[in-house]
């Protein structure tokens, strides 16, 4: 696991043992900022917010590339990510360890909108819908923001919750969506 480009391209991220997470290849994460590319400018990017953030690397890409800030969300792998943050000299990033569902609400409370959402739960847990749901329940999202939630291929993901834009498939392990919020346009 690498960042892909930016001030911080080709840092090498500590990747936690065993296979409790799975990371976000290269190779997709790659392929989704490459479209992500066409659709935003990260140095306009103010806040992002990563979910189920495992070892950060999709939030940390997005500051590596101009984004301003991000807050990570993950119940077991808080301490990699602080030490990829610090490893990649990240700044205004802000790691919260817990229960993700508890820690969206903390962040609705704060009156909080990000303008780049990622969610990459475990697979076949209907966790992904249920962070599209609580991200529109809790109105995390930034007018013109983005959502982009990764799911298995083998899953259905329906939602009318946020608007659908695109849907990306990598093979037979591997579905991302994006979304933004409704009303919004790109």
């Amino acid at each position: 696991m690498r960042i892909i480009s930016g001030v911080a391209k080709g840092l090498k991220l500590k990747t936690p043992k065993g296979f409790e997470t799975r990371p976000t290849g290269d190779r997709i994460k790659e392929s989704v900022f490459n479209i992500l590319n066409g659709l935003i400018d990260f140095s306009e990017v103010e806040k992002v917010l990563d979910i189920f953030a495992g070892t950060g690397a999709l939030g940390l890409e997005s500051l590596s590339r101009g984004a301003n800030s991000a807050v990570f969300i993950d119940f077991a792998t808080a301490e990699i990510i602080s030490e990829n943050v610090q490893r990649g000299k990240f700044q205004n990033c802000k790691v919260l360890r817990g229960d993700f569902i508890k820690l969206l609400k903390k962040l609705s409370v704060q009156n909080l909108k990000f303008d780049l959402i990622f969610s990459d739960p475990p697979y076949k847990k209907n966790l992904a819908a249920m962070s599209i749901e609580l991200v529109a329940d809790f109105n995390l999202l930034a007018d013109n923001g983005l959502m982009i939630v990764e799911y298995g291929a083998d899953e259905i993901l329906e939602t009318d919750r946020l608007n659908f834009i695109r849907k990306i498939n990598y093979g037979h392990t591997t579905n991302i969506n994006i979304y933004q919020k409704k009303g919004s346009e790109l």
